[in-house]
């Protein structure tokens, strides 16, 4: 008879050493990776940051002590605590800690868009790339190699400079230019896959090239990109924040931070706040990514992560 977790303990059900279904097992790999992930503390930290950035951010309407577009030029550039303003007031009287709860939102934003662009666009060239081999190979890696050849800041700022500014211009630029290490990545990953007798086995079975790369070669190159995709998300932030500072994100009004700690810098000896609040949320959520996928990597890529 199968056992199931009424029959016996939940953990010990899912700690068994000899699983009795493809289910059990599946369950047991997801609570072990858990429980490796949930024993490094800097991976949890990071990940206790995240949920209270995305909590406040989802939340932002109600936590908002002010209006975050409101101006008051009577109450300009306060110090935190003054007047009911936790975190101050920039130069025309806007509230910080609201703006900073808004910023959130653009920039986790910024973050998932580029995450459902970039990371797809890097899958499919990297595995047909890998997987064609021939001059199809070499000329989709000359291409990679050209984007990577560049910054990846300088590249996003010629993007947006011939798109024009705006968030979503800024997204398409960021997604642009981050797609090349996922393409070879995936590339690397095919290339070792390509020639195993499992995919013998299925060519043998009447599997076209399609059916190969979406069906087999695409999940197995998964957990590599999921690895660095949360390493690469504090990059796509400091992108996001670098334009933003230089006037080629999000447009004013908006709360982007990097806007914050542009229009701050003016004030930075005197009103330090203005520009360092914005800066520290920066350095926090960054961080947070970080440690996450240091996390995520001793999970999904163990050799990695010991080396």
């Amino acid at each position: 008879m199968t056992s199931t977790p009424s029959t016996q303990g939940l953990r010990s059900w899912l700690l068994s050493e000899e699983p009795s279904s493809r289910r059990q097992a599946r369950y047991a790999s997801w609570y072990k990776g858990w429980l490796t992930f949930r024993s490094n503390t800097l991976a949890m930290f990071g990940l206790a940051v995240l949920a209270f950035l995305i909590f406040a951010a989802i939340f932002a309407p109600i936590l908002a002590s002010h209006d975050p577009f409101a101006q008051d030029l009577g109450q300009r550039l306060l110090a935190p605590g003054d007047n009911g303003h936790l975190l101050g007031t920039d130069s025309l009287g806007r509230d910080l800690y609201s703006r900073l709860l808004f910023g959130a939102r653009i920039s986790i934003y910024i973050v998932l868009l580029v995450v459902m662009v970039a990371p797809l666009v890097g899958l499919i060239v990297g595995t047909v790339s890998g997987y064609a081999g021939g001059w199809v190979d070499v000329l989709l890696m000359r291409v990679t190699d050209i984007f990577l050849a560049f910054p990846r800041l300088i590249l996003a700022l010629a993007f947006v400079a011939a798109l024009g500014a705006g968030i979503e211009n800024a997204v398409l630029a960021i997604s642009l230019t981050a797609w090349p290490p996922y393409a070879r990545i995936a590339r690397a990953e095919t290339l070792t896959i390509r020639n195993s007798d499992y995919i013998h086995a299925i060519r043998l079975q009447g599997a076209g090239p399609l059916r190969i790369v979406t069906r087999h070669i695409w999940p197995l190159c998964i957990s590599s990109l999921v690895i660095r995709v949360t390493l690469d998300m504090a990059g796509i932030i400091l992108t996001a924040a670098g334009l933003g500072f230089l006037g080629l994100g999000a447009q004013p009004p908006s709360p982007e931070w990097g806007a914050m700690i542009s229009e701050g810098r003016k004030y930075i000896l005197d009103y330090w706040w203005v520009a360092t609040i914005p800066g520290i949320a920066i350095f926090a959520i960054s961080l947070a990514f970080n440690l996450l996928g240091d996390g995520l990597r001793d999970v999904l890529d163990p050799k990695e992560g010991d080396a």
